[in-house]
């Protein structure tokens, strides 16, 4: 749709149908096929920002539009116009890489208890900071109700109306760059949302060729796939053009069922390169990915997909498994030797790069070639909304470890090869849990979300009474972050220490250094040390209970940063460090 002063046009793809209508300011208009265009229809009409509309094919009822703008009443409302041009911009943005980024990731319906992003903007200069450079947003399309986790949006263009709409979106990227932080929004190409979802009735959005956990594919290879990825594409490029984001978050890609010649990543990626070339500053994908196959993110030009990054769970899951033991599901790949599979990912980039899975029963994973591929292309975390969701009561480390490990696992995040992420609170070792929730307004959708939930976990030994039922309102609530736990002890000590590794990591180009070959690695499995180089910085985590012994070699160092006065160094090299502590040291 593109609008004029007074006129605007409205188009809407409809193959193999008969009749197309628009209904625009309660109107009923007929549409003509655009002849320059297979399969599309076209009208004009008076219009302006806030006109609702909507369109019905072969005399059905009036749905809104696939590519809608704005959703004011929600999935099952009409569409709303959109005229972006109304905003006025505050911040000329030049931009922000990803090279050298600390994300923070983020959910607006729980970042604060009013769910909404002007009140998410308003705590932006605490993430100012912490140190942070770019905000990841979770999913914003709209979806059902009011409050839920975003990954079941329906239209794909559009910001989920009780969080403020798209006004509020461009409020919020205003206010980020003002304090010089980048922006970045995760996107759900893989399926759309089960309740209002109406683009089946407009087309071949979707395939039974392949079949996903979600139900039948999003039609990327499939006849009509042309205009199907291409929707989805402009879509991309809407977000990071018409709210000036910087980048985007994939949403498992490998759930993406394409046999085409040219993946569509790879047609996405190349959009996005050339939309950054027009706007003049940088733009980035990152991935999420469960392949291991480094082809993702390695550079078009040395015949990979041409993303810029991907999440890496494996580094993940070592980690996770070092802090707690946890061995179960694929957590028990890892569990045996935890501190070696951490070592793996630190200087290898995959723990899974061609080994055998005993979770998966075989083989996974492809070598990741540390000439071609940067560190910082993998993203590094110690928490997530999917590992912190995804169990059972929605609890986060703090709930189960003592501040000195969550120190630790802050060390290795903020001062290891991967672009750091931390997940909303983590950084003051937030409480409150993050479970799942949803607000279906469709009563059997949601008891079918809700029996599925407690046979899930159940069959993981789970009672069914300590599932939260995401339909409760309660639950939501209990997932908002206590933001008065910032000034209480521990929380307060690990808010310091988080900012205090990030500012090293800006202030020591060491730890800057993207080569992973360059990395050095040292640890006991029995006495459950840990240590690591980069360039001249050397950090060592004791993860056990007693006070270990780490031998660092030569060179006269300095601690920069400890969790701890327990550090101290003798003249043989050897560090002394206390239980469940972290160090980093420098040379002099």
């Amino acid at each position: 749709m593109t609008e004029g002063a007074e006129v605007a046009r409205f188009e809407v793809w409809a193959p193999d149908k008969d009749e197309v209508t628009l209904d625009v300011g309660g109107e009923r208009l007929p549409m003509e096929r655009d002849v320059s265009r297979q399969g599309w229809w076209a009208a004009q009409a008076p219009a302006e920002d806030g006109t609702r509309y909507g369109f019905s094919v072969d005399g059905g009822p009036v749905l809104p539009d696939p590519r809608s703008r704005r959703q004011p009443d929600g999935p099952d409302g009409l569409s709303a116009v959109v005229d972006h041009d109304a905003y006025a911009w505050r911040v000329p943005w030049p931009g922000r890489g990803l090279p050298g980024a600390v994300l923070y990731e983020l959910h607006v319906g729980t970042f604060t208890p009013e769910g909404t992003l002007d009140a998410a903007a308003d705590r932006l200069d605490a993430l100012a900071a912490l140190g942070v450079t770019h905000v990841e947003l979770m999913p914003l399309a709209p979806f059902p109700g009011v409050h839920g986790w975003g990954y079941e949006g329906v239209s794909l263009w559009a910001v989920h109306e009780p969080y403020g709409g798209p006004a509020a979106l461009k409020r919020f990227v205003d206010a980020a760059h003002e304090r010089g932080l980048g922006v970045v929004l995760d996107v759900v190409h893989n399926h759309l949302g089960p309740s209002g979802n109406y683009l089946p009735a407009f087309g071949p959005y979707f395939t039974d060729t392949h079949q996903t956990p979600w139900g039948s594919a999003v039609n990327l290879d499939a006849p009509g796939s042309d205009e199907v990825r291409a929707f989805l594409v402009e879509s991309a490029l809407a977000w990071l053009r018409d709210y000036h984001l910087d980048g985007l978050r994939l949403d498992a890609v490998h759930a993406l069922c394409d046999t085409r010649a040219v993946h569509f990543l790879e047609e996405l990626a190349d959009a996005v390169r050339d939309l950054s070339r027009d706007l003049g500053r940088p733009l980035f994908l990152i991935a999420e990915s469960d392949l291991n196959d480094p082809r993702l993110i390695t550079p078009r030009d040395q015949g990979g997909l041409g993303l810029q990054a991907q999440w890496n769970d494996d580094f993940h899951h070592a980690l996770h498994t070092a802090l707690t033991g946890e061995a179960a599901g694929y957590y028990a790949d890892f569990a045996e030797h935890p501190l070696r599979a951490l070592a793996k990912t630190l200087t290898g980039g995959f723990f899974h790069d061609g080994t055998y899975s005993s979770f998966r029963g075989r083989t996974h994973g492809r070598p990741l070639d540390r000439t071609r591929v940067s560190a910082h292309r993998l993203l590094g975390y110690a928490q997530t909304h999917d590992q912190i969701g995804n169990r059972a009561q929605g609890d986060r480390l703090a709930d189960s470890l003592p501040p000195g490990l969550l120190a630790c696992a802050a060390a290795l995040v903020l001062t290891g090869p991967f672009t750091p992420m931390l997940f909303m609170g983590e950084e003051w070792g937030a409480r409150t849990p993050w479970q799942f929730f949803t607000d279906h307004t469709d009563p059997g959708l949601a008891d079918a979300v809700r029996q599925g939930r407690r046979r899930e976990f159940a069959a993981h030994g789970w009672a069914e009474k300590d599932v939260p039922d995401p339909q409760d309102p309660a639950t939501r609530d209990r997932s908002c972050l206590d933001w008065s736990e910032r000034e209480r002890e521990p929380h307060r000590h690990l808010l310091e220490w988080h900012r205090t590794l990030i500012a090293l990591r800006r202030a020591r180009p060491d730890l800057l250094d993207a080569d992973l070959a360059a990395v050095r690695v040292a640890f006991d499995e029995q006495a459950r040390w840990f240590a690591f180089r980069r360039g001249d910085i050397r950090v060592a985590l004791n993860l056990g209970d007693e006070p270990a012994a780490i031998p660092l070699g030569g060179g006269a160092l300095r601690t920069l940063a400890g969790w701890d006065d327990s550090a101290s160094l003798d003249g043989d090299g050897v560090l002394h460090l206390g239980p469940r502590s972290a160090v980093v040291l420098g040379e002099r």
